[in-house]
């Protein structure tokens, strides 16, 4: 099965369903099927390795039961499939309330038929809490998961295509998103924890983790790292990745990215942040490595602004994610940040934060983006700030990465690519101040006290502007008579050749 074959089937699917509305509702629904599969998976892999491991999720409610609904040879049996309006019951009324922990009658009696609380059983019980079944077609439905089903995990080129297929799906939350919302390009999200270089037995957090575009980078990093015959590596791994999410969506789609990138119980909390007061964290709260698109364009919430002391206390989000980050980034650790021009030039609690930031960590490096990097879906012009916890900035050397030749801007069909990182890689390891053509500064290096001088304005090796001259209305009505003027002369000399060339008269 192609990518492109699965997307489209899928479309067409979910287009003849009433029930489904919209990409946001389209990708919920897959979410929580793909998640249940993924899920039942792992299950089955667990059985084989451990004799006495048992599935957590009751019988009668595993994607093999009531999917695939296999006999004891584990081949398909047709006849037991559940479709119509008979599916659509039984997922309303049966599966996910079990799933979600809750009683379901049966008989005379409300029982719980999911009752476990270890970690795996709580997984399923938080996801599914936020899961919805918007399909009102069990005919459409038992399609959708019977084209689920073909994917077979055990193949591993199948397991590779669909992860592809996954990451495609994830990027169309971007037109389905809110302010805030939207998928970090890959290009920036392993160029980013490239540089942040973390080692297997860090721990790697991403405190608004969306889709979880970084988490999934440096699962590939630490991956690259282990060793032949390294047999408690990948366990090691599994266990270092921490993200949170406060929206659903964002949070079912990184849960079952990271199921499908092999690891069996996926360390993503579903929460506010921002919420639990700065004060409250100590070293058990730390980490080695923070990478972070911290949202922007919205509001904090009020008890998120109460959370942090007052010197810092912002009602943008992201100037409270950068504290959140200072404060959780161990002492030797090291963090890549993307935030937008806002928070580079601003003063007030920004100057603060910047001051906290460059007095108890190293800010080394700030690469000033192009503000295409993430249209169409914002114009924001965005920064990516590299810092190392423990020591303060002796200096902070600034790259303006250019638009790519052939480039007039990044789109959603020619996005920023690895490839466009390239310059900086080489950049990054022989530092050297660039002036570009025109005169302005492309790459420069500035002292602590240079930045401290200027209190604390990181908008520096920015883009070239133009200065505009306003003019007054009757220079302006002047400029326009000069011009016509000039271009009718231009017109009557265009004229008076054809007419010559053609052995016209005047």
């Amino acid at each position: 099965m192609t990518l492109a074959n699965l997307v489209k089937r899928l479309e067409d699917i979910m287009r003849s369903d009433t029930g489904i509305d919209g990409t946001a509702q389209r990708l919920s629904q897959i979410v929580w099927l793909l998640f249940l599969k993924a899920f039942d998976y792992t299950e089955k892999v667990a059985e084989l390795e451990e004799d006495d491991y048992e599935p957590v999720i009751p019988e009668g409610y595993r994607w093999r039961d009531w999917v695939t609904a296999e006999d004891e040879d584990e081949r398909p049996v047709l006849k037991n499939q559940r479709t119509g309006d008979a599916l659509i019951s039984f997922v309303n009324n049966e599966l996910l309330p079990v799933l979600r922990g809750d009683a379901i009658k049966v008989g005379d009696d409300e029982v719980v038929l999911f009752p476990a609380e270890d970690d795996r059983a709580l997984l399923v019980k938080d996801f599914m809490q936020r899961t919805h079944n918007y399909s009102q077609n069990g005919i459409q439905l038992r399609l959708m998961v019977n084209l689920f089903d073909e994917v077979d995990f055990d193949e591993v080129e199948d397991t590779h295509e669909f992860n592809d297929v996954y990451e495609e799906m994830l990027k169309s939350l971007q037109s389905a998103g809110r302010a805030g919302e939207f998928y970090t390009p890959r290009a920036l999200t392993s160029f980013g924890i490239k540089h942040i270089d973390p080692r297997i037995g860090d721990k790697v957090a991403d405190f608004s983790c969306g889709t979880g575009g970084f988490l999934v980078d440096a699962y590939r990093y630490l991956c690259g790292q282990i060793r032949p015959g390294d047999i408690d590596a990948l366990d090691t791994i599994n266990g270092s990745l921490h993200g949170q999410e406060w929206k659903p969506l964002p949070y079912m789609l990184c849960v079952t990215n990271l199921l499908l990138k092999g690891i069996p119980l996926p360390d993503i909390q579903y929460g506010d942040s921002l919420a639990k007061r700065l004060s409250d964290y100590g070293r058990v709260d730390q980490v080695q490595r923070i990478a972070m698109n911290p949202p922007y364009g919205g509001v904090a919430l009020d008890v998120d602004k109460q959370a942090f002391p007052a010197d810092v206390r912002s009602s943008e989000t992201f100037d409270l994610f950068m504290s959140l980050i200072i404060k959780r980034l161990a002492d030797g650790g090291k963090a890549v940040v993307i935030l937008p021009d806002g928070f580079m030039f601003g003063d007030g609690v920004k100057a603060t934060i910047k001051r906290n930031l460059m007095t108890q960590c190293n800010l080394h490096t700030v690469i000033r983006l192009p503000q295409s990097c993430f249209a169409p879906y914002t114009s924001i012009t965005t920064n990516m700030l590299f810092f190392d916890k423990g020591e303060p900035t002796a200096e902070t050397w600034f790259y303006r990465m250019d638009m790519p030749e052939g480039y007039k801007h990044f789109s959603k069909t020619k996005p920023v690519l690895p490839r466009h990182m390239a310059a900086i890689d080489e950049w990054w390891d022989n530092r050297t101040e660039i002036v570009d053509d025109e005169g302005w500064q492309k790459a420069k290096c500035y002292t602590f006290e240079e930045i401290e001088a200027n209190n604390f304005n990181l908008d520096l090796c920015g883009y070239p502007t133009k200065t505009v001259e306003v003019l007054s209305p009757e220079d302006t009505i002047r400029n326009y008579q000069e011009r016509r003027e000039h271009l009718d002369n231009e017109i009557d000399l265009v004229l008076a050749d054809i007419r010559a060339a053609l052995g016209m008269g005047d």
